[in-house]
């Protein structure tokens, strides 16, 4: 009887879990239990934060889905998650918009702090960090036999970049980064223009971009929330498409600036604004083409840091040039390429050197013609002059001694 008994009570209690867990896909062998550390996945992406909780433990807990609310913000709707019952097990779902995430109480502190940027140089680097939780709400008793739930969450966000476009023929390198990186934009582009109204797009011809031509670019942020601005840390070059290539030669950093290179704008908006002249790298010689890849670290700065974290020339520490090996983790580098510039370099010996900067001479058919003539005229008094003295050398018979005796009377 005592073993019908217990038979009887678990099998009530498997009913109750299945009646419990009816509709939704959990498993009761392993969701009857309370919710752990483990049941919340967080995304960070470039514009919505996602929260995905497994609801089984939830409702084993006693709460629906509607218990569950951000930052305690219970009364709102729009702080609220919903189910997804497509997937095992079951999840709710709550979706944060960067744009718009302090409605639901989220909050974003920036930290700033003096280190190292992308490439070793010593910088003012900012993280954002938005952290917030998802709770329950307590009973308007005294006391409650139901767990009280919270789920807490957190997504930095470095606000440093590695920006690379080395497309001029396209005029524009798409940068999309990876939703799981934790970075605040979803595209950043490199533009390249004809001049500084930065309208009409560099158009690259086949053969290369004439050294010294300028160059107008553009590093712009798109789907970014307003709060943000761009700003430029550190441009430069290298011959080939990896940004760490040892050979590289710097537009500009901080204060230290090419004497070719022009910043317009920078960290005041969205976009920054440079513009420079193309060359060639001398290990280019003796090819007619040489590649030039552009590079830029480029932070987010909230519009009221951006002047704070601009460099304070003549006060600023110099860089040390052995600290530019080492690379900071937490950096979306994106690479696209080549710029083409043309060398206009011929060989040349010592006698063309002096007419390399006077216009070219060019013959009409009188000018030949007459020029052939006086040639022949030349080569046929050369030959005339030459048989003349032929001639004489011929003739001449030099005097013999007279022979015969002698006459007294000359005596």
């Amino acid at each position: 009887m005592e073993r019908l008994c217990v038979i009887l009570l678990l099998v009530s209690k498997t009913f109750i879990v299945n009646a419990q867990f009816n509709g939704f896909n959990c498993d009761a062998n392993f969701h009857s239990r309370f919710p752990a550390e483990r049941d919340i996945s967080v995304y960070c992406g470039v514009q919505t934060i996602t929260l995905k909780i497994n609801f089984c433990p939830v409702l084993f807990s006693g709460y629906t889905d509607t218990d569950l609310a951000l930052n305690g913000r219970h009364g709102d709707a729009h702080c609220r998650g919903f189910i997804n019952n497509n997937t095992f097990p079951t999840v709710v779902l709550f979706s944060i918009s960067l744009s718009t995430l302090e409605a639901c109480g989220n909050s974003l502190v920036v930290s700033t702090a003096q280190g190292p940027n992308a490439y070793g140089n010593l910088s003012l680097v900012q993280i954002g960090n938005i952290a917030g939780y998802i709770d329950t709400p307590d009973p308007p008793t005294v006391i409650s036999y139901l767990p009280g739930l919270l789920y807490k969450f957190s997504c930095s966000y470095p606000l440093e970049y590695l920006v690379n476009n080395t497309q001029l023929a396209s005029s524009a390198a798409a940068i999309s980064v990876k939703d799981s990186n934790g970075t605040f934009v979803s595209t950043l582009n490199l533009l390249l223009y004809n001049d500084s109204t930065y309208v009409h797009h560099l158009a690259i011809p086949v053969s290369g971009l004439t050294l010294k031509t300028r160059v107008f670019a553009a590093v712009k942020a798109t789907n970014l929330d307003r709060r943000w601005n761009v700003l430029m840390d550190y441009c430069y070059t290298t011959p080939s498409g990896n940004p760490n290539d040892e050979l590289r030669y710097d537009l500009f950093f901080g204060c230290d600036k090419d004497p070719q290179t022009t910043v317009f704008e920078n960290g005041k908006s969205q976009m920054g604004r440079f513009s420079f002249e193309v060359f060639r790298f001398v290990k280019h010689k003796n090819q007619k083409m040489s590649t030039v890849f552009l590079h830029c670290v480029t932070k987010l700065c909230r519009s009221d840091d951006c002047p704070l974290l601009l460099p304070i020339c003549g006060k600023r520490k110099k860089r040390n040039v052995s600290e530019r090996t080492a690379v900071a983790s937490d950096n979306a580098v994106m690479t696209a390429g080549p710029i083409i510039t043309r060398s206009d370099e011929t060989p040349t010996n010592n006698s063309q050197l002096a007419q390399l900067n006077s216009p070219p001479f060019k013959m009409n058919s009188v000018t030949s013609a007459l020029i052939s003539a006086i040639a022949i005229l030349a080569v046929m008094s050369i030959c005339f002059f030459i048989l003349s003295l032929s001639l004489l050398r011929g003739k001449y018979t030099p005097p013999t001694p007279l022979s015969g005796t002698h006459n007294p009377a000359f005596s």
